[in-house]
């Protein structure tokens, strides 16, 4: 596995097309926010301008969002979601146990971009839990670090596809 394959994020079609049509809408919006900062500045004093923070302000979390959406759609693998089952891989449904727990605990394996599943939590491939999970097939016991330091031990009891 090389470096850029750890990187990945795997997205759906339709997420990706959804977010490459975010991206677009952003970058068609620059012009817009360069002409309000220049009109605020023509008002004068900078430093009681609160129209040219305000859009010195929204033009920095555009940037961010554009370059956050150009990184994420750069590193993007697209596919279908996976129609394995019994083996943890991006876009599948799983269900583990945590050592010490009784109840089992169910998530979607894929990136947060991907947009919310009603109560399925998600998680990233890139998380602790998620690179500890990556191609485990069921009955697996795997262990991942924890923020604080200790380590948690966490079989898959279920790997299916997500069905959206």
């Amino acid at each position: 596995m090389t470096v850029s394959d750890t990187q990945a994020t795997w997205l759906t079609q339709d997420a990706y097309d959804r977010l490459k049509n975010e991206l677009d809408e952003l970058v068609a919006e620059r012009p817009a926010i360069a002409a309000k900062i220049n009109e605020a500045r023509e008002e004068g004093d900078l430093k009681e301008n609160g129209g040219y923070h305000a859009a010195r302000e929204e033009q920095g979390q555009l940037e961010g969002r554009i370059r956050q959406l150009q990184e994420l759609l750069r590193n993007a693998k697209v596919g279908d979601v996976p129609t394995e089952s019994g083996v943890a891989r991006p876009g599948s449904v799983l269900t583990v146990r945590f050592e010490g727990e009784n109840e089992e605990e169910k998530f979607l394996l894929a990136n947060r971009e991907e947009g919310a599943h009603g109560d399925l939590e998600v998680y990233s491939p890139n998380s602790p839990l998620g690179q500890a999970l990556l191609d485990a097939r069921e009955g697996d016991v795997r262990e991942y670090e924890l923020p604080n330091g200790g380590m948690m031990q966490v079989t898959l009891i279920k790997a299916e596809p997500f069905q959206g």
